[in-house]
């Protein structure tokens, strides 16, 4: 396989051409492991990427909550901060994440929800 073959065969990874023209090796393995590691690259961004989209919308699902509390609103909040875990568990689980991230990243989630949740009586005493 030759270099002009190699830059053909990775065309969709449009972001990585550069790098596979100018430093390209010449062992075929080599070669696998420089595609291996871009599909994963690409598969972590987009893992990463998903993440954050989810946490913007939970955030403002919850100040929405914040600002008029009522029970349809906080099932939305419950609803999209599900959907927001299960992502942060996927991505720790596919490897794009660290456990301790992911966790952290959930209980910024809580601790948003919380501060507009009611005290209870059982917590005061």
């Amino acid at each position: 396989m030759n270099r002009d073959a190699i830059v053909f065969y990775l065309a969709p990874y449009r972001s990585c051409l550069k790098l596979l023209r100018t430093i390209v090796a010449n062992i075929k393995s080599a070669i696998k492991r420089v595609e291996l590691t871009e599909r994963n690259r690409l598969r972590n961004k987009s893992y990463k990427s998903a993440v954050k989209t989810l946490m913007k919308k939970c955030f403002t699902t919850i100040e929405g909550y914040g600002s008029s509390p009522n029970p349809e609103a906080l099932e939305a909040v419950h609803q999209s901060m599900s959907v927001a875990y299960s992502k942060i568990d996927k991505a720790v689980k596919r490897g794009a994440l660290h456990r301790n991230n992911g966790a952290h990243k959930k209980s910024r989630l809580a601790k948003a929800l919380k501060k507009y949740q009611p005290k209870s009586e059982s917590a005061a005493s």
